[in-house]
């Protein structure tokens, strides 16, 4: 190929000489640039070009809030969550004029709770955050050890010694709340109290102190007692009952929760007959979801989003063996066989379809023997039988065997008997699927506390769940929502920040920071005593976070390494881009050396 040279016109005058001309070291033209400006075009487009090579294959990915995540982190490892909890006594029918100190009184019950507390906060419960307000109200004569000010505690000459306290216990805790909550923006404010009635009377008929504590917010203790006697009682029930729930081992924040991740329960009653050739029961159990479960539903929505759902399985035969037992006249069946007494092959319970995503399904069981085995009955390791003849799984719900009035099949009947559970055989069995819902949540199902200062009785609710209960609960799912939510939150950060390329949508970045947002309305909302609404807050909070952990995208294969996006695409660009640099480097060592040898040609002219 001809080299693009100019004409020898313009190269001035030659040598008169031609013998001296070295073509190896010297020409006479001067050396054309058409194919320097052709290659380093090539090597421009392919140099301007990459920018957009790496935009085409650039992953999008939403900013994340990692400052407010480790944010948040930082705060409940650093600082236990602490709700405040306010509690007051109040003194009747005690002699003022012995000038009892009401501020020594609470200091004193505050000494002996943070005994029976350990003194550790544990997340969830009130920690340190509480006050006790005392008031010994004679009527005459009033000594409070708090600003009186607050209406949200005990008025002066509300009541005295001489109210009956004699009476049926449901009349006596409906008479103490309407007294007790007489101020209604208390409540609505986050002000709730937690109070203690401590009446000095002397009863014939009542040996010791009683001690009964409500379904509300209070309790009361009657009987011929001191004022510092009394002290141990009144730091035992507010510790025992309105700080832990009733809970003998207190409140743990790593104790795992019978609530989805999605903050969804699912009820699911099943009635199993196992073996309908000897008879068939059926039950109405729409009337018991609009009588009985409504109100509990409605009493744990802060917790959780409960839904019901029921059905009648047939053929449902139990896994494990019983026995004759002669004593009792029944079949036995013992706690150590409760482990195989499911049989997850014919009992075809998971059938719900409330239950999307990560919702928790909680089943509970009504297991009706058939006639080969009836009756049949729970035998406790005492040797007793089980006054509820039913046991629990922990986060999987619980079974309860129900015995047929008469055990045995009639030989007149070729066919099946049909029956339906009458009113009163569900009213009794709800009951106790509601003592196993509650034993699910870590609470106790017995109406007796044996204390230190005697036996306790407790009241139960129509809704299940007492509000001291409720309100235990509503701590301790905020603690351990938060925690959940912090953790989850803090996975994603890490797993983020690790891949570079992980596809990152704006979806992602709005459940995270709604998530946030929800967290920080909890702790605001628990910070204030609002329980309620920092159950909801942390509730929504730990839903968004898992929703943001488990979206589709992210389990997407597409956040493939850099690496790995470099060994793709180099087979196809290296080749080409290699052959256009070797080019463009030999062309320009070319240019310079032809460039040279016109030089020395120029200077040797201009010598002679």
């Amino acid at each position: 190929m001809a080299e693009n040279s100019e004409t020898q016109n313009s190269t001035g005058p030659l040598p008169k000489n031609d013998g001296e001309f070295d073509p190896k070291t010297m020409r006479k033209t001067k050396p054309g640039i058409k194919r320097l400006i052709m290659i380093r075009t090539v090597l421009s487009s392919f140099i301007l070009g990459f920018p957009f090579l790496l935009k085409t294959i650039e992953i999008y990915r939403s900013p994340l809030p990692f400052h407010g995540i480790d944010s948040l982190s930082n705060t409940l490892q650093s600082n236990p969550l602490h709700i405040p909890c306010r509690f007051q006594v109040i003194y009747l029918g005690f002699d003022v004029e012995k000038k009892l100190d009401a501020q020594r009184l609470g200091f004193m019950i505050g000494e002996q709770m943070t005994k029976l507390t350990g003194g550790s906060p544990v997340c969830g419960g009130c920690g340190k955050d509480y006050t006790v307000s005392v008031t010994v109200d004679s009527g005459n004569v009033c000594n409070q050890n708090l600003d009186g000010g607050d209406l949200c505690f005990w008025r002066c000459g509300t009541i005295d010694s001489s109210v009956n306290l004699n009476g049926n216990d449901e009349e006596i805790d409906e008479m103490f709340r309407s007294i007790l909550s007489r101020n209604e923006n208390c409540e609505s404010s986050g002000g709730k109290v937690y109070s203690v009635v401590v009446v000095n009377k002397e009863d014939d008929d009542l040996d010791g102190v009683r001690v009964v504590v409500g379904k509300y917010r209070h309790a009361w203790l009657v009987g011929k007692v001191e004022e510092i006697g009394a002290v141990s009682s009144i730091a035992n029930v507010f510790v025992k009952f309105f700080m832990n729930g009733g809970k003998e081992e207190g409140i743990s924040k790593n104790e795992f929760m019978p609530v989805g991740a999605d903050g969804r329960v699912v009820l699911s009653f099943s009635l199993l007959n196992a073996n309908p050739q000897d008879w068939i029961y059926d039950w109405d159990f729409r009337k018991i979801d609009e009588d009985l479960l409504a109100p509990v539903v409605e009493a744990l929505a802060p917790i959780a989003n409960l839904t019901v759902e029921s059905q009648v399985l047939y053929h449902t035969p139990k896994s494990s063996f019983s026995y004759w037992d002669a004593k009792l006249s029944s079949y036995v069946f013992r706690t150590k066989d409760l482990p195989f007494f499911v049989n997850s092959n014919e009992w075809h319970l998971d059938t719900s379809i409330a239950a999307g995503g990560r919702s928790k399904v909680l089943q509970f069981v009504v297991y009706i023997p058939s006639a080969e085995e009836c009756p049949l009955r729970l035998q406790l390791p005492s040797g007793k039988v089980s006054t509820t003849n039913g046991f629990i799984s922990p986060m999987w719900g619980g079974v309860i065997v129900w015995n047929p009035p008469r055990c045995f099949r009639s030989s007149d009947s070729t066919q099946p008997q049909k029956h339906t559970l009458t009113s009163e055989d569900l009213e009794e069995l709800l009951e106790v699927s509601l003592g196993q819902l509650r034993q699910l949540f870590g609470l106790t199902s017995n109406d007796l506390y044996a204390g230190e200062s005697g036996m306790s009785n407790i009241l139960s609710s129509e809704r299940g769940f007492t509000d001291w209960e409720l309100d235990a609960l509503s701590r301790q799912h905020t603690c351990f929502n938060l925690h959940s939510c912090a953790t989850t939150l803090g996975s994603l950060s890490r797993l983020v920040q690790s891949l570079p390329r992980m596809i990152i949508k704006d979806e992602i970045g709005k459940q995270v920071k709604f998530s946030l947002e929800a967290a920080n309305l909890a702790q605001t909302n628990a910070s204030h005593g609002i329980y309620e609404a920092s159950a909801v807050s942390s509730r929504q909070a730990r839903a968004l976070a898992e929703d943001a952990f488990f979206h589709p995208s992210i389990m997407s294969i597409s956040y493939y390494s850099f690496e790995h996006c470099f060994a793709v695409y180099t087979p196809f660009f290296l080749p080409v881009a290699l052959h256009v640099l070797l080019a463009s480097a030999k062309e320009w060592r070319r240019y310079k050396q032809e460039r040279a040898k016109y030089f020395t040609w120029i200077s040797k002219t201009k010598a002679e």
